[in-house]
């Protein structure tokens, strides 16, 4: 009696394995092994991203090395992008000064489209990954004049 009751155990466990193994199974296959680091639909300044440009899209993906205690150029990008903070401190700050954001390793910055902004260094080099989406044959960043040379307030150089 106890040894049918062990073989009924072993087949209905078989069964059950058969059975569950069986039914399709679906997964993200990125899930397991994915991070959300940015998910956003506005630039670090909170405006809204527009449509991005039209045109035969072209990713561009740039690794940026910015040595300790540069102040970069006052620019802007065309197109959306976001910037990954390989290692080092930035601080990026709009044309007017009203805001600004401090990035260690390990942070994402969605950036500014159209909107005048630069970013400074401190005491150890920065390294970036920035990603863009633009269009074949587009400038990634575009040089900006110095906030006190600009001819219209900061709000107007957006589309």
């Amino acid at each position: 009696m106890k040894k049918l009751k062990v073989i009924l155990y072993v087949a209905s466990m078989v069964a059950l394995v058969s059975a569950a193994s069986s039914q399709p199974v679906v997964v993200n296959p990125e899930s397991a092994v994915s991070t959300v680091l940015l998910k956003t639909e506005k630039s670090w300044d909170g405006v809204r991203y527009a449509a991005y440009p039209a045109g035969q899209p072209e990713i561009t993906v740039l690794k940026f090395i910015i040595p300790a205690h540069t102040t970069l150029p006052w620019h802007t990008h065309p197109m959306p992008n976001a910037a990954y903070v390989v290692s080092g401190t930035l601080e990026v700050e709009n044309a007017d000064g009203s805001r600004h954001r401090t990035l260690k390793a390990g942070d994402v910055l969605p950036e500014m489209v159209h909107a005048v902004h630069h970013g400074k260094t401190g005491d150890q080099p920065v390294e970036l990954i920035v990603f863009y989406a633009g269009v074949k044959g587009q400038a990634t960043a575009i040089a900006a004049p110095a906030p006190e040379n600009l001819a219209k307030p900061h709000a107007d150089l957006r589309p």
